[in-house]
C-alpha cells in the first residue's frame, strides 16, 4: 500500500506497555476461538467483562519495526475517517471519529478488561477499537496472511463496527438477539459480514486514488479467508459446524468484502437483508 509516515493521529492513543489485566497472550486466540465455535458460546466476550485494573507500566523496549507499524495503522485510522465522514456528509450526517487504542497484553475499555487473546475488537460503550500488534504476528505466522494491506483490512473492519454503532446497526442486533436468541449466532455472522462489507467500502476509495499496489487485493482476500469461521473450525477439530460460527465462513467473508470494494457504497452492504448469507 502506497503511504507516507507523518504526524500520528490525534485519535490514536498508546497505551503499550501499559498492564489492564491478566495475561493470556495473542496465541490464545484461536484456542478460544474454537472453543467458542465448538461448543456454541461465546467464551471471548466474557473476557471483556471483568474489573477493570490499574494499568502499570512494563518498561518494555519497542523497536523501529514497530514504530513504523504505529505509524501505519495511524495512516489507515486517519484515512478510513476521511473516507466515512465523505460517506456521512452526502446523507447530511456527521461522522464522529473512533479512537483506536494500541496495547500490549491486556487494556481496561468501557466494555472491561480487553485480552491480547480477544485479537482485536471494537467496545460501542466507549467507541473505540482496540488491537494488540502482535496480533500481525499472529496473522502472518499462523494464519499464513501477511502484507500492510491484510493489516489495513483488519483495521478496517473494526472501523465498520464503529459505522455500525453510530449507524444503530449495533443497538438493534443487540435488541434482536434478546428478541430471538436461537439467531443469535447466525445475526453475529451477519454483523460480522457487513464489517467486512464495510471494509470493502473504504477499500474501494483506496483503489480510486490509487493507493494500491500489486498485490494488495490479494493480501486482504487472504486474511479474510484465513480467518473464517469454517477454516478455523476444520483447522483445530477436523470438523465444521456452521450453526455455531459467530463471524462467517471464508467464502463468505472474501464475498462481502469484494462486494463492498466493488461497489464502494453502503448500500450494497445490507447483510440483514433476506437472502442475504
Amino acid at each position: 500500500m502506497r503511504w507516507t509516515p507523518g504526524k500520528r493521529s490525534e485519535n490514536l492513543r498508546d497505551l503499550r506497555g501499559a498492564s489492564g489485566g491478566a495475561k493470556l497472550g495473542v496465541g490464545g486466540t484461536v484456542i478460544l476461538l474454537v472453543l467458542s465455535l465448538v461448543f456454541g458460546k461465546d467464551l471471548l466476550s466474557g473476557l471483556g467483562q471483568g474489573s477493570a485494573i490499574p494499568g502499570a507500566q512494563s518498561g518494555r523496549s519497542s523497536s523501529p519495526e514497530e514504530e513504523r507499524l504505529v505509524d501505519f495503522v495511524s495512516f489507515v485510522l486517519d484515512d478510513t475517517e476521511a473516507v466515512w465522514t465523505q460517506v456521512f456528509s452526502r446523507t447530511g450526517q456527521r461522522y464522529p471519529a473512533p479512537v483506536l487504542t494500541v496495547f500490549t497484553d491486556s487494556v481496561r475499555s468501557g466494555c472491561g478488561v480487553g485480552e491480547s487473546a480477544m485479537g482485536p475488537f471494537y467496545c460501542p460503550a466507549d467507541r473505540t477499537a482496540y488491537i494488540d500488534l502482535g496480533f500481525y504476528r499472529e496473522l502472518k505466522a499462523r494464519f499464513g496472511a501477511p502484507g500492510d494491506f491484510a493489516q489495513a483490512y483488519v483495521l478496517a473492519h473494526e472501523i465498520g463496527h464503529h459505522v455500525q454503532n453510530v449507524l444503530g446497526t449495533e443497538r438493534r442486533l443487540r435488541q434482536l438477539q434478546a428478541a430471538r436468541p436461537g439467531e443469535k449466532n447466525a445475526l453475529s455472522v451477519k454483523m460480522e459480514l457487513q464489517a467486512d462489507c464495510f471494509a470493502g467500502v473504504w477499500a474501494h476509495s483506496t483503489q480510486k486514488r490509487d493507493l494500491l499496489e500489486a498485490g494488495d487485493v490479494e493480501e486482504a482476500l487472504r486474511a479474510a479467508s484465513a480467518i473464517g469461521d469454517d477454516r478455523l473450525q476444520k483447522a483445530a477439530t477436523g470438523r465444521v459446524n456452521p450453526e455455531t460460527w459467530t463471524h462467517g465462513s471464508s467464502a463468505q467473508r472474501v464475498a462481502w468484502f469484494k462486494r463492498g470494494m466493488q461497489g464502494g457504497r453502503v448500500e450494497d452492504c445490507d447483510t440483514f437483508a433476506e437472502g442475504s448469507p
